[in-house]
């Protein structure tokens, strides 16, 4: 087994959007704002070599949009899907599987690219997984989350004839090294790939843990749909993380690659932060 990093490049979003509750005089400290409220997040994504498949995990935003898009999100430091996979000696063609945690614009915009007018899977041999009910919920979208499912991001997916679903079970096998969590509160049906690694256990957190600062329990995003279905999934998970040694791996903490966790006299709090590659 083999695990790559591919960090698409960073973006803004609201500060505040991103801690809910918690005042910025205490959020602040853990990922400053700039001048207009806005905090820098990663887009790292994961490629993962099992069972002969070359697995990638979410696409980050891509490069389809206008430029007023990528304008409005501030995009820094960018390099393409293609362009990673390419300096680690890969093409799109090699991508077996992607893998869709969910199917917000910031995790599977690079899943489909334009050619001339048409637009199509950017990685024309893979199979393309999601699950049947986070598919109905992203494809009929709420009013507060509809900005979030761009249209031009999915229904390609299904239009291709390349997508299918994963069964919704706790800890499902997607290959003999990954199996799926799913998380109800950011979004409906959110999955999160676990991976034996290394006679370790590393979890693809997504947005049920988008940060290291988003480990204590009161720091629940106001993106998320249900909040205190977040909060309950985060205690039960940080529980079963510290009981059996779990590394997590942030997509989008700025700084912080992978943490594992310890046990404080202020609850569970990461121990030490470090890039999946040093295991």
């Amino acid at each position: 087994m083999k695990i790559t990093v591919l960090h698409t490049g960073y973006f803004k979003l609201d500060g505040g959007a991103m801690f809910g509750v918690v005042p910025k005089s205490i959020w602040n400290k853990l990922n400053p704002a700039d001048e207009n409220n806005l905090c820098t997040w990663a887009l790292r994504c994961l490629l993962v070599e099992d069972d002969n498949r070359r697995i990638l995990i979410d696409t980050g935003i891509g490069d389809k949009q206008d430029e007023k898009f990528f304008r409005h999100y501030y995009m820094s430091e960018t390099k393409t899907i293609n362009q990673l996979l390419s300096e680690n000696g890969y093409s799109p063609d090699d991508i077996t599987d992607v893998f869709l945690t969910h199917l917000h614009f910031d995790h599977c915009g690079g899943a489909i690219t334009r050619k001339v007018n048409d637009l199509v899977p950017a990685f024309p041999n893979a199979t393309y997984w999601s699950n049947e009910k986070h598919w109905q919920w992203a494809t009929k979208p709420n009013d507060r989350e509809k900005a979030s499912f761009l249209s031009e991001n999915i229904l390609p997916i299904q239009q291709s004839g390349k997508l299918k679903f994963v069964k919704e079970e706790q800890d499902v096998r997607f290959s003999s090294n990954i199996t799926v969590r799913f998380a109800y509160g950011h979004t409906d049906a959110m999955m999160l790939p676990q991976i034996n690694y290394k006679e370790r256990t590393v979890v693809y957190t997504a947005d049920l843990l988008p940060s290291t600062g988003h480990i204590p329990i009161p720091y629940v995003m106001a993106y998320d749909m249900f909040p205190l279905t977040t909060i309950n999934e985060k205690r039960s998970f940080l529980k079963e993380a510290i009981d059996n040694n779990y590394i997590l791996f942030f997509e989008h903490d700025p700084v912080n690659e992978c943490c594992d966790l310890q046990v404080t006299d202020r609850g569970i709090r990461s121990r030490r932060t470090f890039q999946i590659q040093e295991l």
